[in-house]
């Protein structure tokens, strides 16, 4: 599961604040140019991102291998035509391009989530949104990155019992059933764990927040961000 991995790298030193205003900004490009030459360029762009962040590209698309199936699907059901010659490729290019764009923005908040601690995203939030909307959705985003990996886990734990007790053996509609099952089970276990935690440390909505702060390499992040926004403008 990907998660935050401490480093040194150069997007690691970034402030929070700078690496959400370039998500943002290759969001409205990649979103503005969809074009394959457009689209080749936002590929280099990509692989700069993951390089100045340590992200391995083959491990990132491993750990986002469940939305993989539904990308690739827009362009092959696309394609299919009621009727001769039932399969037009013209019509599955449009598609195709839409969904590689998914992929880059995928891959580029995966550089994000990596390089970034996750109470130092609760605290641009709560920069970018004064008042009870930032703290609600900085606390959001605190559980959901602590939450979920921890769900992920449980469901990995919950198929390798399973296989232990031959659960392989049965049909696929009774394993799904069964997972289904007890991943929710655990999930609201996990749950009531969760409130009783907060509330044994008095959650409050005037949480103590790292301090931000930009620095050098902040200032050309936020200009190549800025000149994004305005050429996805134009």
């Amino acid at each position: 599961m990907l998660s935050f991995s401490p480093g040194r790298s150069f997007a690691h030193r970034l402030d929070a604040r700078s690496k959400l205003a370039f998500q943002l900004s290759f969001v409205a490009a990649a979103y503005a140019y969809t074009t394959p030459r457009g689209l080749a360029l936002l590929t280099v762009l990509t692989l700069v991102v993951l390089f100045a962040s340590r992200t391995p590209l083959l491990g990132t698309l491993w750990t986002v291998r469940i939305v993989l199936p539904f990308v690739l699907a827009a362009p092959l059901i696309e394609a299919v035509v009621l009727g001769p010659p039932w399969v037009a490729l013209d019509r599955a290019v449009d598609p195709a391009l839409a969904s590689y764009r998914i992929l880059l923005v995928l891959l580029v908040a995966a550089a994000y989530v990596r390089t970034t601690p996750v109470r130092e995203s609760q605290a641009a939030l709560a920069w970018a949104l004064p008042g009870r909307v930032g703290r609600f959705l900085g606390l959001g985003v605190g559980f959901v990155a602590r939450f979920l990996p921890l769900l992920v886990d449980d469901l990995r734990r919950a198929r390798a019992a399973h296989a232990a007790r031959l659960g392989t053996e049965q049909p696929v509609r009774t394993r799904i059933s069964w997972l289904v099952v007890a991943g929710v089970s655990r999930a609201l276990t996990r749950a009531d764990r969760l409130s009783l935690a907060l509330r044994a440390r008095c959650l409050s909505w005037n949480a103590t927040l790292p301090r931000l702060s930009l620095g050098p390499p902040d200032l050309p992040v936020l200009v190549f961000s800025v000149v994004l926004v305005f050429l996805s403008a134009v």
